[in-house]
């Protein structure tokens, strides 16, 4: 960024999210278009009442830090070898609350978002790259958030 930059307040343009990684409405603004970090993808996601993600990991680390509402993350286990189907356990579960932050580690599946359909939850997400110059992927999955993958999604 230079420096006549620096001070400027200018509007975060949105990323359009693929919705069928998500349970319900999100909003995503791209914070990584506007400022251009080297080692990281960073966004500021709404999830609209009750909305989540779908199971998920990340190929390195994702760190959420809750701007709004009330939200939760959950981690699985992966059961078994398979790739696109396999059985899931829950592992942990925490709520999360404006203010809180939670580092996730690289390739633990997870979901996160809204607990309530009644108020929105929004985090900033910072996807940490996997190496150098490597942009960070996300790996999404169909599942019953309970006990089973059903598929890989594209």
């Amino acid at each position: 960024m230079n420096k006549e930059n620096l001070f400027t307040k200018t509007g975060i343009p949105s990323k359009k999210a693929k919705t069928n990684y998500f349970t319900g409405k999100i909003a995503a603004k791209d914070i990584s278009a506007k400022i251009k970090p080297s080692t990281e993808k960073i966004y500021h996601v709404t999830f609209k009442g009750g909305a989540r993600t779908k199971l998920h990991f990340h190929d390195a680390g994702q760190t959420l830090i809750v701007t709004k509402g009330k939200g939760s993350l959950v981690m699985y286990k992966k059961i078994g070898t398979g790739t696109k189907t396999f059985r899931i356990k829950q592992t942990k579960k925490m709520n999360l609350n404006k203010g809180d932050c939670v580092h996730i580690p690289a390739n633990k599946l997870h979901t996160h978002g809204s607990i309530n359909k009644n108020e929105d939850f929004a985090h900033i997400a910072i996807n940490s790259f996997p190496r150098k110059n490597a942009e960070p992927k996300t790996i999404w999955f169909e599942s019953d958030f309970k006990s089973k993958v059903t598929e890989k999604l594209p």
